[in-house]
């Protein structure tokens, strides 16, 4: 983040007040802890977060294991041609890389023999339940959990803009839950108003962090999403025509999943 995009943010989308959130706390019957999740508004769909993989794909070492070889003192070459650096550093949320490639769940589930999405859950950590909890190979990177990578944000903002009848101009707020905070303070809920266009830029506010907000909605209700804290992907609720063009996209990658409409 560079100082003039975060004075952009922060001069784009100032504080809201609180009670913005209250139809949303209706329509999802809940106290928006890791955010509130709206049902179909009349349809619905889950643009799944991105993974990655790096050039000389997965190993058969898992980061955990991984991680402990580089703490006692392994070297560049524990996995031939990875240096420790490309698994370890990076900027959260951005591309790892130029040796990373995206690598689609549906091309993942092809080789592991998963289901996309298990039946009765929703995208989170028990998603491939064939890799382990604390298994995933290096050379792999999970997806992000309660955030959108930028690229991902950036075309979702791009998809909204061409489906809300204001288009850019559409009135927005976003709301981001206590927890990304690193405090349950439901005294001072984070919500920030602004313009769809100037959406991007929410991923450089100084005050979040980084975080993709837990919730993102035209403020004429005719749409919403969802980044749940606790899960892999982004819940958007709207008109048929915005669902379909989601699933449609060739850059983002969104399911139905007819247990969570």
């Amino acid at each position: 983040m560079n100082e003039t995009s975060a004075a952009r943010a922060a001069a784009r989308w100032p504080p809201a007040a609180a009670g913005e959130t209250d139809w949303l706390r209706e329509l999802a019957d809940d106290d928006g802890l890791t955010g509130f999740m709206p049902p179909a508004l009349p349809d619905a769909a889950w643009v799944l977060h991105s993974m990655y993989e790096h050039e000389l794909g997965p190993t058969g070492m898992s980061y955990l294991t991984y991680q402990r070889a580089v703490l006692n003192g392994g070297g560049p070459e524990i996995v031939p041609g990875l240096d420790p650096a490309e698994v370890f550093t990076g900027t959260v949320g951005e591309h790892p890389g130029p040796r990373w490639r995206r690598l689609r769940w549906a091309e993942l589930t092809q080789r592991t023999d998963d289901p996309l999405v298990p039946e009765g859950h929703l995208p989170c950590r028990t998603s491939f339940p064939s890799i382990k909890p604390g298994g995933w190979p290096v050379g792999i990177k999970a997806p992000s959990e309660g955030r959108l990578d930028r690229p991902d944000w950036d075309r979702l903002i791009d998809v909204l803009v061409r489906h809300s009848p204001q288009g850019g101009e559409t009135c927005c707020l976003a709301y981001y839950n206590p927890l990304l905070q690193g405090a349950e303070d439901f005294d001072n809920l984070h919500v920030r108003a602004g313009a769809l266009a100037d959406a991007k830029s929410l991923y450089d506010h100084p005050e979040e962090d980084a975080w993709t907000p837990s919730n993102l909605w035209a403020r004429d209700q005719s749409w919403i999403l969802c980044t749940d804290y606790d899960l892999w992907a982004t819940k958007v609720a709207g008109p048929a025509a915005l669902i379909e063009a989601l699933l449609c996209d060739t850059e983002i990658e969104a399911v139905r999943l007819p247990w969570a409409p």
